[in-house]
């Protein structure tokens, strides 16, 4: 398999669907050949639901939908065991997240305990259900969407489940050009149904291992633990990076530079995706009287940040 031309025509397919956010799609494929979770936010009507079904559809792996609603349950979200007649026992009745591909929409509308559900299942791989263990398919991926955590009925994710999000992304509105080609097109739903998977599951395990093989210089990596060390200092956040986060890093790093063509990181790699990576797992000192909304004002603090610490 030809790593680049793969993932020069997966993106190609993308944008098709996807009309103007060449950066956001390159995002959420470089997190998924990482072998991370994504967390799209944005207002709705913005086309994070179809993003997220068209990377799936590309990616030629078995998906499954929850809306995630006040009055979702876990049970319904993980499966439940039910007494058959015909077995003499219980059986267990696996939810949706028995999926490769679970596209967790408006996540944030759900309860925290539903919300908490999925916690095991984005880090372990498995889900525990009456005393039993039960493992996931292989590849799993989340890709979650949330609304702004100020509009009606929304809950705030918990730190340790935002923690599990390799990347969180923004699609924001298009611009005039790409928002005329919207209006002028055809219907987004016909176009999803015409995507062809581009990908088979080794095709996806072979561009992961390359993933994994991309070298790091002991010079990037000092780069790395500069920033690092930039979060933990106080100036621009309230706590700093750990060591999961900083792993996380790496890795989303590694696979920018795969779509880059490259098989090294450098430091251009680890800055392209820098604020998505770690924005999300940060809480931004602000000046007194500020009233700046904790995300963005975190991705603000993260490019501060970086144009503060030098290159090695």
């Amino acid at each position: 398999m030809d790593a680049q031309r793969t993932i020069h025509s997966l993106l190609a397919q993308l944008n098709t669907v996807i009309v103007g956010k060449p950066a956001q799609v390159q995002d959420c494929v470089c997190c998924l050949l990482a072998g991370g979770h994504l967390l799209i936010e944005d207002v709705p009507g913005v086309g994070k639901t179809t993003l997220a079904q068209a990377l799936a559809r590309s990616f030629g792996l078995q998906f499954a939908r929850v809306q995630f609603t006040a009055d979702l349950l876990p049970s319904d979200l993980l499966g439940v065991s039910v007494y058959e007649r015909a077995q003499e026992g219980f059986v267990f009745h696996p939810g949706p997240v028995f999926a490769q591909v679970l596209l967790a929409d408006e996540i944030n509308r759900a309860s925290p305990r539903t919300q908490s559900a999925l916690l095991e299942a984005m880090e372990e791989k498995q889900v525990s259900i009456d005393g039993q263990t039960h493992a996931l398919p292989q590849p799993f991926f989340v890709i979650a969407t949330q609304n702004p955590n100020d509009q009606l009925g929304t809950y705030a994710l918990p730190e340790s489940q935002l923690d599990r999000f390799l990347m969180r992304i923004s699609l924001g509105y298009p611009d005039r050009a790409a928002e005329r080609a919207l209006l002028a097109g055809g219907d987004r739903r016909a176009l999803l149904e015409g995507m062809l998977p581009l990908l088979s599951g080794e095709d996806l395990r072979a561009l992961q291992d390359a993933v994994l093989a991309v070298h790091t210089s002991q010079a990037l990596l000092d780069y790395v633990l500069d920033l690092i060390a930039a979060t933990r200092s106080g100036r621009w956040f309230v706590q700093g990076l750990s060591p999961r986060a900083g792993i996380a890093l790496v890795r989303a790093a590694k696979a920018q530079a795969l779509i880059q063509g490259r098989d090294y990181v450098a430091p251009d790699d680890v800055q392209a995706v820098l604020p998505q990576t770690i924005a999300h797992r940060l809480v931004p000192v602000l000046p007194a009287g500020s009233t700046s909304e904790g995300g963005r004002g975190a991705v603000e603090q993260v490019h501060a940040m970086l144009e503060a610490v030098p290159l090695r």
